[in-house]
C-alpha cells in the first residue's frame, strides 16, 4: 500500500497549541528573570509559572474582539491567574515573545527535518555500496557518452545531501536567536539580563542587535536551505523520471500492488511519486523568493511578514519533510532493470569507447588532430548506417597498423572505465 503522508510530526510543531506553549514558555521564563532581579515578587513569579494557563478556543475568542492574537493570549492567560496577573508580559513586547518562541519551533522543525535527511542519506549510502560496481552507460547532453557506475550517481546524491544537512545545520543556527530588547530593540523597559536568561534556558541565543523583530534575513536563510534540499530532491527525482521512461527503463519508482497508473491505459506505470517531488520543489522555490522579500520591512519594523511567515514557516518546512520521507521511500525500494542497463550499454555498437581508441592511437605515436578525425568518422558511419564501430576499427588499416586485436578489443571493456571508482568512494568515506 502507497505511504500516505500524514504530517503529524511537523504538523505537531506548528500547531496553536505548542505555538501558544511556546509563548508561555518564553513569558514564564522573562517572569523568573525579573524575580532575580528583584524587580517582581518572586511569590508572583511562582504564581504565574505554576498556575498560566490558556485555552486555544479561548484565545480565538478575544482574538476576534482584540484582532490581535498576542493581546488575546495575554488577556487569556491572565484569567488563569490571580493579582499577579499584573506581572506578566511585564516590560514586554509583542515580538519579544512571537519571534523568540518562533525561533525554538524553527529548531524543533530542523531537528526533525535532519533525521529524515539521515535516514535519506542511509538509504542512499545503502544503495550506492550495492551498486557501485554495476557498469551503466553515462549521458551527457541526453546522449550517450562513456560507461559509468550506477553506485556512483547513488554516491553523487549522497554528497549532496550531506552538504544539504550541513546547510540546514547553518540556517538553524541562524535562527537559533532570541530577543528580549523591547519596543524598538533598546532595552529601554527591559533589563538585557532578561534576555540572557530567557535564551539561556530555551537554548538559544541572544541577537546582538534587534529592532522590534530579529532580523529576517535569518528566515530568508533558513527558507532558502529548504529550497534548496527540495532541488536536490528533485534532482534525484527528476533522474529518476528520465531513467524510466519506456525507452530507457533502467530504474523504476516502486510501484505497489492494487496501484493505478491511469485511468485509461490499464498498461501505465507512471513516475508520479517522483513527479509529485518535481512539482512540490517548485512550491519551496516560491516560499523562498517570499522569505527574501520579508527581509526589508519599515523602520523599527512593520507587519507585512508577519501573515507571510503563518503560511511559508510552517508550510516550507512541512512541505521539505514530505519531501524527503517521499524521496527516502522511493531511493530504498527503487527498482533497477539489470537487463536495460546491459542493453543500453550496448545500445551504440560500442561508439561509447570512442574516446580510449582515440587515445590508444595517440599513444601509439599518431597526432591527436590526425586520431581524432580518423575515429570520429568511422564513429559517424557507425552511427548513421548502423555499422559495428569495433567492426569498422577493425577494418580500417591505419588502425590496425598500431593497435593489434587484443589492444582494440580492451577499449571495449567497461570494466576499465570503472577502475578509478574505489578511489571516489573513498574520498566520499564509503571504502
Amino acid at each position: 500500500m502507497i505511504e500516505r503522508y500524514t504530517g503529524q510530526e511537523m504538523g505537531r510543531i506548528w500547531s496553536l497549541e505548542n505555538r501558544y506553549r511556546k509563548f508561555l514558555d518564553v513569558e514564564i521564563l522573562a517572569a523568573e528573570a525579573w524575580a532575580r532581579l528583584g524587580l517582581i515578587p518572586g511569590e508572583a513569579a511562582e504564581k504565574i509559572a505554576s498556575n498560566a494557563t490558556f485555552d486555544v478556543r479561548r484565545i480565538e475568542e478575544l482574538e476576534k474582539e482584540t484582532r490581535h492574537d498576542v493581546v488575546a493570549f495575554t488577556r487569556c492567560v491572565a484569567e488563569s491567574l490571580g493579582e499577579e496577573s499584573r506581572f506578566f508580559h511585564y516590560g514586554l513586547t509583542s515580538y519579544d515573545i512571537v519571534d523568540t518562541a518562533l525561533s525554538v519551533l524553527l529548531c524543533e522543525a530542523a531537528g526533525l527535518l535532519d533525521q529524515e535527511l539521515n535516514r535519506l542519506e542511509e538509504a542512499l549510502k545503502e544503495q550506492a555500496l550495492k551498486y557501485k560496481d554495476t557498469a551503466m552507460v553515462g549521458r551527457t547532453h541526453g546522449v550517450h557518452a562513456e560507461p559509468t557506475s550506477l553506485g556512483l550517481k547513488f554516491a553523487l546524491w549522497l554528497a549532496e545531501v550531506q552538504r544539504g544537512r550541513k546547510r540546514l545545520q547553518q540556517a538553524k543556527e541562524a535562527v537559533r536567536v532570541g530577543k528580549i530588547s523591547g519596543a524598538v530593540g533598546n532595552f529601554a523597559h527591559s533589563d538585557p539580563f532578561i534576555e540572557e536568561y530567557v535564551c539561556e534556558r530555551l537554548g538559544l541565543e541572544p541577537d546582538p542587535v534587534s529592532t522590534q523583530v530579529l532580523q529576517r534575513d535569518r528566515h530568508g536563510e533558513f527558507v532558502g536551505v529548504l529550497a534548496l534540499i527540495g532541488a536536490t530532491l528533485e534532482k534525484i527525482a527528476l533522474e529518476v523520471r528520465n531513467l524510466q521512461r519506456t525507452e530507457t527503463r533502467e530504474l523504476e519508482e516502486p510501484f505497489y500492488s492494487g496501484q493505478k497508473g491511469s485511468s485509461a491505459m490499464p498498461h501505465k506505470k507512471n513516475p508520479v511519486t517522483c513527479e509529485q517531488v518535481c512539482g512540490l520543489a517548485r512550491l519551496l522555490r516560491g516560499y523562498a523568493t517570499t522569505a527574501l522579500e520579508n527581509v526589508a520591512l519599515w523602520h523599527e519594523r512593520d507587519i507585512s511578514h508577519s501573515s507571510v511567515e503563518r503560511v511559508i514557516l510552517p508550510d516550507s518546512t512541512i512541505v521539505t519533510d514530505h519531501l524527503i520521507r517521499q524521496m527516502t521511500r522511493v531511493v530504498s525500494e527503487l527498482k533497477v532493470n539489470h537487463q536495460k542497463l546491459e542493453e543500453n550499454l550496448a545500445l551504440t555498437g560500442g561508439l561509447i569507447y570512442s574516446q580510449r581508441v582515440l587515445l590508444e592511437l595517440v599513444e601509439s605515436g599518431l597526432s591527436r588532430e590526425e586520431a581524432y578525425d580518423l575515429v570520429q568518422r568511422l564513429a559517424l558511419q557507425s552511427w548513421e548506417e548502423g555499422f559495428s564501430f569495433k567492426e569498422l576499427l577493425s577494418g580500417e588499416a591505419k588502425i590496425m597498423e598500431r593497435l593489434d586485436q587484443n589492444k582494440l578489443e580492451d577499449c571495449f571493456d567497461p570494466s576499465y572505465y570503472l577502475r578509478r571508482v574505489e578511489y571516489i568512494y573513498r574520498r566520499l568515506g564509503l571504502a
